[in-house]
């Protein structure tokens, strides 16, 4: 950052003028707006090659395609619903969708890219959500830019056009890493999971108990209470295995729900996918927790590891099995007697603790954030949030305006 420094010592020593979004608009410098009303009917009924954008953050925010375009010139574009994420949009055809806000700099004296990075930096520092929405009128007030010479912007933009194409690059690299080891963890998932007619098969239904969860909905949460789960955190919250809850219940309503002991396996009843739909969860907690309706709670017999199970429902051949047996079209679901149904091998206890041990380590290395390859994405990601920080940041000028 020497060159930075030297610029900001040599045309700002004292300090540099700040301006909320609003000011900059009062002042004829930016122009804030809306996008207009764009469905997927409209884009079906008039495709085309010019991109549009709305409220999501991923996939950059690309809703479509479509024959009509909007803008054909450099903007910043935020997510009005979608919870205030930034986005720069360099000089191209395209639209913005209702659901999204765009920034238009109209101040030669200020530099388009400069600002989307002031704003993605600050915003690390807001919560926008579905309650409060990013309205222009609301970001008008909750962000207040620094506002250097443009020299200096220009040599900022430099740096971090750098800093982003060497991160991006860096965790292109990482992200590659990790799917192969998911898709190695996969292999060997099903390698460890595939026996020969040497050894035991029997119905699920033959190898535990499988009892149907009961009534319980979100709005019986409680901050504290009895432990529970809600069959839609097995897919938002849960991995292949849990010792603690997320969600608590009163004890009026524990009582009358269907309880999950240590050893048992939570599968979830329903999912609007066919991937997803019974995807298991071993309860290795020492509490005994209530579970909600749509999902079903397995009971091993002494043939078999509740944690060997939760492999197996994971396995190709499971997957096979469910793809022949779903029901439904928006909801998917696989029946308690399809479940029971479903032919596990089962080797000796012995060689099934093996696998799991096995298979543990694996999970391990691929899933949890906290070791691995996720832990390093995450710290390149705050490596560069942190200079990102400090290039942004300004002594302010007293009375700059």
């Amino acid at each position: 950052m020497g060159k930075i420094d030297d610029l900001i010592k040599e045309l700002c020593p004292d300090g540099v003028s700040m301006w909320s979004l609003g000011d900059l608009e009062d002042s004829g410098k930016i122009k804030l707006g809306r996008g207009m009303v764009i469905s997927k009917n409209d884009i079906a009924d008039n495709p085309g090659d010019y991109p549009v954008y709305s409220s999501s953050a991923t996939g950059l925010g690309e809703f479509g395609r479509y024959s009509k375009y909007m803008f054909d010139d450099e903007r910043i574009t935020w997510s009005v619903d979608g919870g205030g994420r930034f986005f720069y949009r360099k000089a191209h055809k395209y639209s913005v969708t209702n659901v999204s806000g765009w920034i238009k700099v109209n101040d030669t004296n200020i530099i388009t890219k400069y600002l989307y990075y002031v704003l993605d930096n600050l915003w690390l520092t807001k919560k926008f959500d579905y309650v409060k929405k990013a309205h222009p009128s609301v970001i008008r007030n909750e962000y207040n830019i620094p506002l250097p010479p443009l020299e200096v912007q220009k040599e900022i933009v430099r740096v971090l056009d750098s800093f982003t194409e060497l991160e991006a690059e860096l965790e292109a690299e990482l992200e590659a890493e990790l799917e192969a080891r998911k898709k190695q963890y996969v292999y060997y998932r099903n390698t460890l999971l595939t026996f020969n007619d040497d050894v035991m098969w029997k119905p699920m239904g033959e190898v535990g108990e499988l009892i149907r969860g009961s009534g319980l909905q979100k709005k019986d949460f409680t901050e504290e209470g009895f432990p529970c789960i809600h069959y839609g955190q097995l897919y938002t919250y849960y991995d292949s295995e849990a010792t603690d809850t997320k969600s608590f219940t009163s004890e009026e309503v524990f009582q009358k729900l269907k309880k999950a002991l240590r050893g048992d396996v939570l599968i979830a009843g329903t999912s609007e996918n066919i991937n997803d739909v019974c995807k298991p969860c071993y309860w290795n907690g020492h509490e005994t927790i209530g579970v909600s309706g749509d999902m079903f709670i397995f009971r091993p017999n002494k043939d078999i590891s509740g944690k060997y199970l939760t492999y197996v429902l994971q396995s190709d051949s499971f997957m096979t099995y469910k793809r022949r047996y779903v029901t439904g079209t928006k909801v998917i679901r696989l029946s308690a007697d399809s479940l029971k149904r479903f032919k596990i091998s089962i080797p000796p206890l012995e060689k099934q603790k093996q696998i799991v041990s096995i298979l543990d380590k694996f999970e391990k290395l691929t899933n949890d954030i906290s070791v691995g390859l996720p832990a390093e994405i995450e710290a390149r990601r705050k490596q560069y949030e942190y200079y990102r920080n400090k290039l942004l940041t300004f002594k302010e000028l007293e009375c700059s305006r």
